[in-house]
């Protein structure tokens, strides 16, 4: 039985796709954006829960962010967690309701961002070829063991390449997207 497996090789690629993506999204471009609260979490009922499992966060307006908390209760500690998450948020509470404009980025503060959204494309890409270096590792095993042919082991190590090459293509366009956004606002 071979080692090698393109369809875990590929998932594992696709899955340092699918967390940069998460990670650029948490970038503040200066434009309102849900995903922005998604690391913030509020002390309720004796425990610290996600934002979302209290309440209910949209986009009324492209800078504004509204919060409505489902328990009224639950409206200062909502506040107080935004407002000590570090995101540079003001919240503003109307009752039920915390809205949060969303402040214009300096043009220093852009830059960091766009050097941060560098630095996580550059861990996906050294993510996605240490998966690459796996499947490599395998093939050559199956190889060594006689299980496929040298023909099969240059073939697979091609298609381990594409594959590489598709995913990095994928990470870095998702990059450099975040970074036209950050920059051009």
């Amino acid at each position: 039985m071979a080692q090698y497996d393109k369809a875990d090789l590929e998932r594992r690629m696709k899955g340092a796709v699918d967390s940069l993506k998460s990670d650029l999204g948490g970038l503040r471009t200066g434009r309102a954006n849900t995903a922005l609260l998604d690391p913030v979490t509020v002390e309720v009922y004796g425990q610290n829960m996600p934002l979302l499992q209290v309440a209910t966060v949209s986009v009324p307006e492209p800078r504004m962010l509204s919060v409505q908390v489902w328990d009224k209760g639950n409206v200062t500690p909502v506040e107080k967690a935004i407002r000590s998450a570090g995101l540079g948020l003001n919240p503003i509470n109307d009752g039920n309701t915390i809205r949060l404009p969303i402040p214009d980025l300096t043009e220093e503060r852009r830059k960091e961002l766009a050097k941060l959204a560098g630095s996580y494309a550059e861990k996906a890409r050294i993510a996605i070829r240490n998966v690459r270096r796996d499947g490599m590792d395998m093939i050559k095993a199956d190889e060594n063991k006689k299980d496929i042919g040298e023909d099969d082991a240059k073939r697979l190590e091609g298609e381990v390449q594409k594959l590489t090459d598709d995913h990095i293509g994928e990470a870095d366009a998702a990059a450099e997207h975040k970074e036209k956004e950050i920059l051009s606002q």
